[in-house]
């Protein structure tokens, strides 16, 4: 396995950029947002574009968005990227990424929801360590949105441990160990069959989403089987899955399917872990490092290598 392109530890006083690569925010979410990163020691920059509205719902167009990232990359200054914002259109910029540039000048790149395209493409094609966690005008904009401790120690290259207290919980025990990888489910379903398929095969996988009715999770979890995609996974790690409930439904139909679905699965499974699309405090998960989960009465999720490196040591690690 190529070793991961790992970015320099990010200061608790770093500069830091904050994009929108997809939708268009609301500026008075993305203001409380940038407040709370300067509560916690950032002097935020923000993006030219953070608060374009259109073309339709998109936060300018894909040369606009792709400007201000690879501005937000190339720029010495910037310690991390940071997004307002998912919600749509991070796929049209997938085609005019440099990944050439993004290598050179890497940096954290903290999101999730549609930003999911973008992290594991560069993921998997310059193994850049995707950050899945806290946006702006979606976590940062409220109390209690953001989980500082895993945020905390993945920005600042500590390895760490999420559980129960996060959400996680047991729905098939077992142990297993490989390299984290996932983000949002219904955007790594999307990216099924195009040039930018994610490559989840042989992975400890973490997929998380909102609002998805349980037969959708079934439509989504048997593709992902049929494309191969399960081949050789390690285990299987569920977000909180925010109102993913059909009405008068009984709220265990979820688990009911996936437990289902997966009936062939060999590995462990677990749900309920805060990251991504959440009720509260959105816990920080660095994709592309060694992890393991250990699902038993009390589940685990270890990740047992750092995300960023020292400044000043090789680029790979």
């Amino acid at each position: 396995m190529t070793a991961l392109l790992k970015p320099n530890i990010v200061a608790s006083d770093a500069k830091v950029a904050v994009v929108s690569p997809a939708a268009t925010p609301q500026a008075e979410r993305v203001e409380r947002g940038l407040q709370a990163l300067r509560s916690l020691g950032y002097t935020p920059i923000s993006a030219e574009h953070i608060l374009t509205r259109g073309p339709l719902y998109f936060a300018g167009t894909p040369e606009m968005r792709l400007s201000d990232l690879h501005h937000a990359f190339a720029d010495d200054e910037v310690r991390a990227i940071f997004a307002t914002r998912g919600g749509y259109g991070t796929n049209y910029l997938l085609e005019g990424l440099d990944l050439d540039l993004i290598a050179e000048s890497a940096k954290p790149l903290i999101g999730y929801s549609d930003l999911t395209a973008v992290q594991l493409w560069l993921l998997d094609h310059i193994q850049l360590p995707a950050f899945h966690g806290p946006m702006l005008s979606a976590d940062f904009a409220r109390e209690d949105g953001v989980h500082l401790a895993s945020l905390d120690a993945a920005l600042r290259g500590r390895t760490y441990v999420v559980g129960a207290d996060e959400g996680l919980r047991t729905l098939h025990p077992g142990r297993a160990r490989g390299t984290l990888y996932g983000g949002c489910l219904s955007i790594v379903t999307a990216l099924l069959g195009t040039a930018y398929e994610p490559q989840t095969e042989g992975k400890l996988l973490f997929f998380e989403d909102t609002g998805v009715k349980p037969y959708q999770m079934d439509r989504m979890l048997w593709q992902l089987a049929q494309a191969g995609k399960l081949d050789g996974v390690q285990g299987i790690i569920f977000g909180e899955m925010l109102d993913c409930v059909s009405p008068g439904a009984p709220p265990e139909l979820l688990e009911e399917v996936i437990l289902r679905v997966l009936d062939d699965f060999k590995g462990p499974i677990a749900i309920g872990l805060r990251s991504g699309h959440v009720s509260r405090s959105n816990v920080t998960l660095t994709l592309g490092v060694e992890a393991e989960l250990n699902a038993t009465e009390n589940a685990k999720l270890h990740l047992l290598e750092a995300a960023v490196k020292e400044q000043g040591l090789g680029i790979r690690d």
